[in-house]
């Protein structure tokens, strides 16, 4: 069964969960509609120690695993919308792309019913988008970007894009300007590093965006209650090595902690040219670490292409290295626990990236409702860490400097 098929098929089970009811008691003056979108991108690496990757989950094989690698940004969505009046309305979104087993396979992204209480005042339950950066509504259907991707360097801090919830939206005027703010509530499930299951947990979220002429600015402010309970084994071995191991235990433990993001953003847009950026924070006071992101990016519009230009860095805001449990003056079989220990410790904090990319490229909507794109990425992971790459090798040089081409085709339907 092909992917366009299998997605054929679960929308409307998607959407039946959104409405939470029997699709055939929809009123017969129900409008419906349907759409999609996809995108088909070959990415190139010049790193051949380690690959190219621009999601946490969805993990890219470009450079060590492939020459040219084509499930970096690959994917197809698909949205089956249902408005039964003026007040009751529903949205299923489904995306099928790479996932944490390197396998593509149908997944729901938004499922929602949402309630326009007054012309300004809207409630949405279900699964929705999480509204922590700008382009998070869409980031997912990369033919609203400018970009091949959205920068990596801000975007890959966030292992989520959806919490199952509540949110609200009121929508007012002031000061010569349209002013929007949501509240969300919910919770989320994710994979971190790729394959260990975690959950966030109490999500709370305030996002306010304002807008003004081609101006709009936007900042958040969000926390989520982070649990993670295969990791309690590992750190509880640390504990098992008295107050040295105790203390590493606390600092670094994420079996259970608080997560905070901050970020703040801004698009100007007055049709000819753009120029945007944001700057994002996610601090999980733990190993998985405390970051800061940001980019600015810009274009000019000649007809029918857009050339762009952006640069893109995330720092730590913590040590990326640690001394770990000593282990001087143990037995032979401790030292070796704590040798390993340590080593994974180590290897998971040079994992928390520092790294600065510059990027050019251009857009070329050669087509209704298609676009053509190519960027050339120069990548520079710093800090003793290896920036964003994944499977990283042992001849992998720390630091080393390396070049990204990446080309696709956006489309939406």
């Amino acid at each position: 069964m092909n992917s366009t098929h299998r997605i054929s098929l679960f929308l409307p089970a998607a959407l039946v969960v959104a409405l939470g009811a029997d699709p055939g008691a929809a009123r017969a003056d129900t409008q419906w509609t349907f759409g999609g979108f996809g995108t088909l991108s070959a990415v190139h690496s010049t790193e051949t120690q380690a690959d190219y990757t621009a999601s946490q989950i969805a993990r890219g094989s470009a450079g060590y695993s492939r020459d040219w690698a084509f499930d970096v940004d690959s994917r197809l969505g698909a949205q089956l919308g249902a408005q039964f009046d003026k007040h009751w309305s529903a949205v299923a979104q489904v995306i099928e792309e790479r996932a944490a087993d390197a396998a593509y396979r149908p997944r729901v992204e938004w499922a929602y019913v949402k309630y326009q209480v007054t012309p300004e005042l809207s409630v949405r339950a279900g699964r929705i988008a999480l509204p922590l950066f700008l382009a998070a509504d869409y980031r997912k259907a990369s033919y609203a970007l400018p970009w091949v991707r959205t920068p990596v360097e801000l975007y890959i801090l966030m292992p989520i894009s959806n919490s199952d919830g509540v949110d609200a939206s009121l929508r007012w005027n002031g000061w010569g300007t349209k002013q929007e703010t949501q509240a969300i509530v919910g919770r989320s499930a994710m994979r971190l590093g790729g394959n260990v299951p975690g959950k966030s947990e109490n999500v709370l979220g305030l996002t306010h965006t304002a807008t003004v002429g081609a101006l709009t600015l936007r900042g958040t402010v969000a926390q989520a209650h982070l649990k993670v309970d295969e990791a309690r084994p590992y750190f509880d071995t640390f504990r098992a090595f008295g107050p040295a191991g105790r203390a590493l235990a606390e600092r670094y433990d994420f079996t259970s902690r608080r997560v905070y993001v901050l970020s703040a953003g801004f698009n100007y847009d007055p049709g000819r040219w753009f120029l945007m950026g944001e700057v994002g924070r996610v601090d999980t006071r733990a190993l998985l670490g405390d970051q800061t992101g940001g980019y600015l990016s810009g274009g000019w519009r000649l007809g029918s292409v857009t050339p762009y230009v952006t640069y893109a860095q995330v720092e730590n805001n913590m040590e990326t290295s640690s001394p770990g449990v000593p282990a001087a003056g143990l037995p032979p079989a401790a030292a070796r626990t704590a040798q390993q220990l340590n080593a994974g410790l180590n290897s998971w904090l040079a994992s928390n990236a520092e790294q600065r990319t510059a990027s050019a490229g251009m857009r070329w909507d050669f087509a209704p409702n298609y676009a053509f794109k190519l960027q050339l990425d120069r990548v520079r992971p710093h800090g003793g860490t290896s920036g964003t790459l994944t499977n990283v090798q042992p001849g992998y040089r720390i630091g080393h400097p390396f070049g990204v081409a990446s080309v696709a085709i956006d489309f939406v339907f």
